[in-house]
């Protein structure tokens, strides 16, 4: 790229840059580019179908605990409760 399209390219960003940081981007735009350029080409390149079975990697969403299996022993580790409650401290004013 050159100078007047990184100039140009910045003004559209609304950047200032220094005459320093313009030569860096001159450079690295072009290696930038020349990447994007590699990967459009490998994205378009044909490939072959994978054959195999097609598997579904998700398990049946069963419950697998009983229901209030675990309950007390996590309120039990609360500093305060109130019944099946936890008892924090207020935060937030009434304003």
């Amino acid at each position: 790229m050159e100078r007047k399209d990184i100039e140009h390219l910045a003004d559209l960003a609304r950047l200032r840059l220094t005459d320093a940081e313009i030569e860096q981007f001159r450079t690295e735009a072009d290696s930038i580019l020349a990447y994007v350029d590699a990967v459009k080409e490998m994205a378009l390149a044909p490939r072959e179908p994978k054959v195999g079975a097609h598997v579904n990697p998700l398990r049946e969403d069963v419950v697998t605990n009983e229901p209030d299996q675990y309950t007390e022993d996590l309120l039990g580790a609360l500093p305060k409760r109130v019944g099946r409650h936890a008892l924090v401290k207020r935060i937030i004013s009434a304003d």
